[in-house]
């Protein structure tokens, strides 16, 4: 299958946000500003705050965290300079007593002094690794965003956060499995290695031509579909919360941070 073109690709991340935030960018992020990490989004008030970071620490492997910003500061310096996360996301979602509500590309009207950003790794972050292996990834491939599927497999509770794991599906021959399995597992703030492989049912997913976010992909008879934990458990674990208001990403349009991909290989935390 012929690679479709990748815009975005060469630029650096600090342009790619510039073009975000001028609303000149309103798509999936997979395959933009090549090398350097992509982050989920989760933007919470600081009541609710304490309880979200037990959450993620309990559940490392869909929640693998990045930073975690002060109440009311719409910046985060440790992921990139000039950011303002109002702004600099190309699609966001608002959810209100657990029900996404409303999907804009600027949360400027909503922001509020008590809001805390946590910023969670992206399978995204290894792609880049994935595609100059010679792995194909199928959604950059064919222009279109990372299907995702809620599982049945539960996460761990922590008070009102809880629910299913969500997971990114990438379709491989079972030799390409391997060898992507071996390269993601160097990424585990970006969800590390997968988490299954082959029989979706045994997960719960009933048909991967309806993926429950993103669009969905074809799976040839040779492939295998193998599933990456995703940074959208926690979308899924506000709906359980079902606190008055939340904001996050919408599901495949990403922060993109001026962090390097190199520099989280093995690593565990930031800073490590």
């Amino acid at each position: 299958m012929a690679p479709a073109s990748r815009p975005f690709r060469s630029f650096a991340p600090g342009e790619v946000r510039r073009l975000i935030r001028a609303k000149q960018i309103d798509a999936p992020t997979a395959g933009m500003a090549d090398g350097y990490v992509q982050a989920n989004l989760v933007i919470l008030p600081q009541v609710d705050a304490e309880l979200f970071l037990a959450y993620c620490a309990a559940n490392p492997k869909p929640c693998p965290l990045l930073g975690v910003g002060e109440p009311g500061k719409v910046s985060l310096d440790v992921l990139a300079k000039n950011l303002d996360i109002r702004t600099d996301v190309p699609g966001y979602r608002i959810f209100r007593d657990g029900v996404a509500t409303e999907r804009v590309n600027d949360i400027t009207p909503y922001w509020r002094d008590d809001l805390v950003i946590f910023a969670l790794g992206c399978s995204f972050s290894f792609e880049h690794a994935l595609v100059d292996a010679g792995l194909p990834v199928r959604h950059i491939e064919l222009g279109r965003n990372v299907p995702m599927f809620r599982t049945s497999i539960p996460t761990i509770p922590c008070g009102l956060f809880r629910g299913p794991l969500v997971v990114s599906m990438r379709p491989y021959r079972p030799a390409e499995a391997i060898a992507a399995i071996l390269m993601s597992e160097r990424y585990p703030l970006a969800h590390g290695a997968p988490v299954h492989m082959g029989f979706p049912e045994a997960i719960g997913i009933v048909d991967l031509g309806k993926p429950d976010f993103g669009d969905p992909v074809p799976v040839e008879a040779d492939e295998i579909p193998v599933f990456w934990a995703c940074g959208v458990t926690p979308q899924a674990a506000l709906e359980q919360a079902a606190l008055p208001f939340a904001i996050t990403h919408d599901p495949g349009h990403m922060l993109i941070t001026d962090i390097a991909n190199e520099r989280i290989v093995g690593v565990q935390r930031l800073g490590v």
